[in-house]
């Protein structure tokens, strides 16, 4: 058994709910999906927990990216101009000593459990834009998740088990050898409410559990405007749904 989260967007209530839950289930091994920063202000926070642990692998996602770009004064999307000014805030507080860890993540993990072929991505990427900079926008549009509009994204992909985020409501499609699931964002929600997967494998078959944790996101949601945090009004409307009202 092992779980995947994603898109974290620097939510640390959210992530701390979700990682007590899943050690206490006794759970070895955690895929995290890319975008754990971006949106929500707790930057250091998250990847200090998230990096402080030898059972967490990552991805990184566009988020993570196109931060990263800035930091190392390189192109950054112009798809993402509409959030430079608060990916500009968050590379301005990241800690240094992440920098490095998180330029070294890869974009894609494979793995074989048993009889079952596993890949692990933010989204879907073309094989020839694997490498290519985050400027050059290499992930692929996001598709509504239908099993026509997911069998088509990853035409190009054998595995069986297909794992990805990036787009924040749940995914879970099971077709015939394949199976699709987004566990949904972590940390983006119109509830107070984290989501996860966990992912039992025995033989040829996988079995896939949806989970969400409750959490108190007050703090978290009036830390917006106490940190006056770029662009959080349309942040709280849009990736968090007005909870405050």
């Amino acid at each position: 058994m092992f779980a995947i989260i994603a898109d974290i967007h620097g939510n640390l209530p959210a992530l701390k709910a979700v990682l007590q839950a899943i050690d206490q289930l006794g759970v070895k091994r955690i895929f995290c999906l890319g975008d754990m920063i971006g949106i929500g202000p707790d930057s250091n926070e998250v990847l200090d927990m998230l990096f402080s642990r030898d059972d967490i692998s990552m991805v990184t996602g566009n988020h993570d990216e196109a931060v990263l770009a800035l930091l190392h004064g390189e192109d950054y999307p112009t798809s993402h101009s509409n959030v430079r000014n608060h990916h500009e805030w968050i590379a301005s507080r990241i800690d240094a000593s992440f920098i490095g860890k998180l330029k070294r993540l890869p974009r894609v993990i494979e793995l074989t459990q048993d009889n079952i072929e596993i890949l692990m991505t933010h989204y879907h990427i073309n094989q020839e834009k694997l490498y290519e900079h985050i400027s050059k926008d290499p992930f692929s549009s996001i598709v509504e998740p239908s099993l026509d509009n997911l069998s088509k994204l990853f035409a190009d992909r054998q595995e069986n088990l297909i794992c990805f985020g990036h787009h924040h409501p749940v995914h879970y499609v099971n077709h015939r050898s394949r199976t699709y699931v987004n566990p949904g964002s972590l940390g983006c929600n119109d509830k107070p409410t984290a989501r996860y997967v966990l992912v039992h494998i025995a033989g040829n078959q996988s079995k896939i559990e949806l989970n969400e944790v409750s959490y108190d996101n007050t703090d978290f949601l009036k830390s917006y405007s106490r940190l006056k945090v770029p662009d959080r009004e349309f942040i709280l409307k849009v990736f968090h749904v007005g909870q405050l009202g």
